[in-house]
């Protein structure tokens, strides 16, 4: 348990650092003096000063923030030509979507470390057998991992579906099996089963027509990097699309069971860790792009909210009064913390239902 703990505080910490560190640089290049780098949500418990910048320690560990000067008038300006509201809006955005690009950066790199260590699969177009289950119909008839199924009685074999559906097909029935083993065509007799034991088909093996291509080492930064962008590319896909159902649910009066506050993500941390250091990174990536996507809605107090301003900006050819966008700021991060508590508390409902974080993560993912 205290594992856990420690490592979910230090993928929080990267997220959030790495996101920071984006508002944080690009600030410095656009000569904005930084006030505060903070990690978490203050009250602060420590800080120190280094150089004209204090690098914070902040109670609540979900977050984290960086100051700049003049970023609100009501702060007071004592340094006009470094103040935030003062500089272009051309820098201003590329201030605030810094920390969308970083995150959107360390998915990219996180995916990469994976690619580059575990392989990068290819699509063989060959039926391989992976595994076969013991005592099943396969393994009595003699199929060995390795195997390339090409044909099911004479039907041909071209993909994992075109497997399945012959088996199906031969429920119940002998079936005549032609299998590619080294340079050698076989041919084994097998009679699926109608009613397999839980997790095994009908037969009892696992397919794929993906193997696992090793680079040269020179060259696997180079083509995980490739990979990392197009898992990264995926997974904004797939998130961009599930929060737009999620929206549409919600005006249907519908509503989200499968969101995940800070105790659900804590929970889907720990089984990552749990099934090793790749699976933790490929997790981390994930959980970036998760990140990314959330800051980049045009929603109050976030990254898109701020930008939607400059944007309003643009299209009137004046500021909107910084006293009335720091309110719906202000505004904006109180409902953010409202459904933060309410996400925790039905978090926290879940796991108490369900008993433990094994029955937890089942129902979160249902």
């Amino acid at each position: 348990m205290f594992g856990s703990a420690i490592v979910f505080i230090l993928v929080l910490s990267v997220l959030v650092l790495v996101h920071e560190a984006g508002h944080f640089f690009a600030a410095r290049r656009a000569e904005i003096l930084v006030e505060e780098f903070g990690f978490g949500i203050p009250p602060r418990l420590f800080g120190k000063k280094i150089g004209e910048t204090i690098y914070s320690i902040n109670l609540f560990p979900f977050g984290g923030f960086v100051r700049l000067h003049g970023e609100s008038i009501s702060d007071g300006i004592a340094y006009p030509k470094r103040a935030f509201l003062n500089k272009s809006k051309k820098t201003r955005a590329i201030v605030i979507l810094a920390g969308v690009i970083m995150n959107f950066v360390l998915a990219v790199i996180a995916f990469a470390v994976v690619y580059s260590v575990s392989g990068i699969p290819k699509d063989t177009k060959d039926v391989s057998v992976i595994e076969v289950a013991q005592g099943s119909p396969a393994d009595i008839a003699g199929f060995e991992t390795g195997d390339v199924i090409t044909k099911v009685n004479g039907r041909e074999v071209l993909s994992n579906e075109d497997f399945l559906s012959a088996v199906k097909d031969t429920i119940g029935k002998e079936a005549v099996f032609s299998l590619r083993r080294g340079e050698k065509i076989i041919e084994i007799k097998a009679i699926p089963r109608e009613n397999p034991p839980q997790g095994q088909g009908a037969l009892g093996v696992v397919v794929s027509t993906t193997s696992i291509f090793y680079p040269p080492l020179w060259q696997r930064p180079f083509v995980g990097i490739y990979y990392g962008f197009r898992e990264a590319l995926f997974w904004t896909g797939m998130i961009t699309a599930g929060l737009i159902n999620m929206i549409v649910g919600l005006f249907r009066g519908v509503v989200p069971k499968d969101v995940a506050g800070p105790v659900g993500i804590y929970a889907l941390t720990s089984q990552a860790a749990s099934l090793g250091v790749l699976a933790l990174v490929n997790f981390v990536g994930v959980l970036s792009v998760n990140l990314a996507i959330l800051n980049v809605l045009p929603f109050p107090a976030l990254d898109g909210g701020r930008m939607l301003f400059i944007v309003i900006e643009r299209f009137l050819g004046r500021r909107v009064i910084p006293r009335v966008e720091n309110i719906i700021h202000a505004a904006g991060m109180a409902i953010l913390m409202l459904l933060l508590f309410a996400v925790t508390f039905a978090d926290i409902r879940r796991l108490v239902l369900a008993g433990s974080v094994d029955g937890f993560l089942k129902n979160l993912v249902k």
